[in-house]
C-alpha cells in the first residue's frame, strides 16, 4: 500500500485535509494568547485588572487568554493592546 503523502510537506497535507487555515488559526491564537499571558506577567496585571482597563468581562478575558478560541476580533484586539499600552500590528508572510 503506498502513501500518497509520502514526500509531501507538511502544510500541503494539511490544504489536502481542509484543515490548513484552521491550523494556522489555532497557532497564532496560541502565539497571541503566549504573548498576551506574558505581558500581564511582566506588567504585574491581573485579569480582573485588565477585564477592567478593557471593559469587559474576565469570561470574554478568559476566552481571549484561551489558545483554542480563535473566535477574536481584531477589535478586541486592539482594545486589549490598548489596555496594555501596546499597538497591534498585523501582517502577512510570504
Amino acid at each position: 500500500m503506498s502513501n500518497k503523502h509520502k514526500g509531501s510537506s507538511f502544510e500541503s497535507f494539511l490544504e489536502e485535509e481542509g484543515i490548513l487555515a484552521e491550523t494556522e488559526a489555532i497557532a497564532v491564537k496560541r502565539v497571541i494568547a503566549y504573548q498576551l499571558e506574558q505581558e500581564m506577567k511582566q506588567s504585574h496585571i491581573s485579569k480582573v485588572d485588565l477585564a477592567a482597563k478593557m471593559s469587559t468581562s474576565r469570561a470574554a478575558l478568559a476566552r481571549l487568554l484561551d489558545p483554542a478560541n480563535t473566535a477574536v476580533s481584531l477589535k478586541t484586539l486592539v482594545k486589549l493592546g490598548n489596555a496594555l499600552g501596546k499597538h497591534l500590528v498585523v501582517s502577512f508572510q510570504p
